[in-house]
């Protein structure tokens, strides 16, 4: 990745652009950690559909997901030209099977508009879509593809059994989060923990646009204790969201923390330079709740 987006947290993102089949999607370049040609691939009795079988990659043994199944799409006889994305994501790896790899291309998350009337019924798994080249290109929802397969990597109420009990009741949380299952699955986990004033937006715009309405009213303390944020959002991401929250003199004085799937050594990086409070990895909901307690004192 470009060293300028390591640094300031400017909106902008890098993603490689790939086929299956008809159609042209996209990845975070920051989930990628390799692409490679395709090896031997051993198939695993009982898996699920989506999944074709297990690589070995040098010393380790990673799932490899067939993305023609995922997305109801026909693999070609004659298809010579298939690689596979060796991804990084809620902390474990994961390869998956595309068709052409092309190129990187830097964009705007202002430029992402929200999926609307998809074809193929793939509502719940595109992010968003951006044009590039006057080609639209459809940014996939990996952690859903692979909650999908298997839910036991994703949030669950339960990893919060255990946490001491306190009254949280009181405290009002706001988060920016644009999948519909992570917002579910946040509300009810967090609910569940004692957080139960929370207020959801889908990007890092809405949410600031609150906030700053809250300012501008004077009830920005009354209404707001936190902010959580994911990193990878349309119109505003969950990075430059927390920089314009530190660096308004008002704001910048209500904790944010950065909850992402993406919380690697240069993630935490540019967290840190945009200064967020606490960055916690997905799915760690009960260290989420932990830091939410120590932030605000609980």
């Amino acid at each position: 990745m470009s060293q300028d987006l390591l640094q300031t947290g400017t909106n902008e993102l890098e993603i490689i652009i790939f086929t299956v089949g008809k159609e042209t999607f996209a990845m975070n370049v920051m989930k990628v950690r390799e692409i490679i040609q395709p090896i031997p691939v051993t198939s695993v009795p009982n898996s699920h559909p989506h999944v074709e079988g297990l690589i070995r990659l040098r010393d380790e043994v990673l799932s490899l997901v067939d993305l023609y199944k995922v997305l109801g799409e026909l693999r070609a006889e004659e298809a010579t030209e298939d690689k596979f994305i060796v991804g990084e994501l809620n902390r474990m790896k994961v390869a998956f099977r595309v068709e052409k790899v092309s190129n990187i291309h830097r964009i705007s998350w202002s430029d992402i508009e929200k999926p609307t009337d998809l074809s193929q019924g793939l509502e719940g798994l595109v992010t968003g879509v951006v044009k590039v080249d006057d080609k639209l290109i459809l940014l996939l929802d990996f952690e859903k593809i692979v909650v999908d397969i298997n839910p036991e990597t994703g949030i669950h109420p339960r990893q919060i059994e255990g946490l001491e009990n306190k009254n949280r009741s009181t405290k009002k949380l706001v988060i920016a989060e644009d999948s519909v299952m992570l917002r579910k699955l946040l509300h009810d986990t967090l609910t569940a923990a004692g957080y139960e004033k929370l207020t959801f937006f889908e990007n890092g715009e809405e949410a600031f646009a609150y906030l700053n309405h809250e300012k501008e009213e004077g009830t920005l303390f009354d209404n707001v204790d936190l902010v959580i944020t994911d990193v990878e959002m349309p119109q505003m991401d969950g990075l430059h969201l927390t920089k314009k929250i530190k660096q308004d003199e008002v704001m910048g004085n209500v904790p944010v923390v950065i909850f992402s799937s993406l919380i690697t050594k240069d993630i935490y990086f540019q967290g840190e330079s945009v200064g967020a409070d606490g960055q916690i990895s997905k799915p760690e909901i009960a260290q989420l709740v932990k830091l939410i307690d120590e932030l605000l004192h609980v």
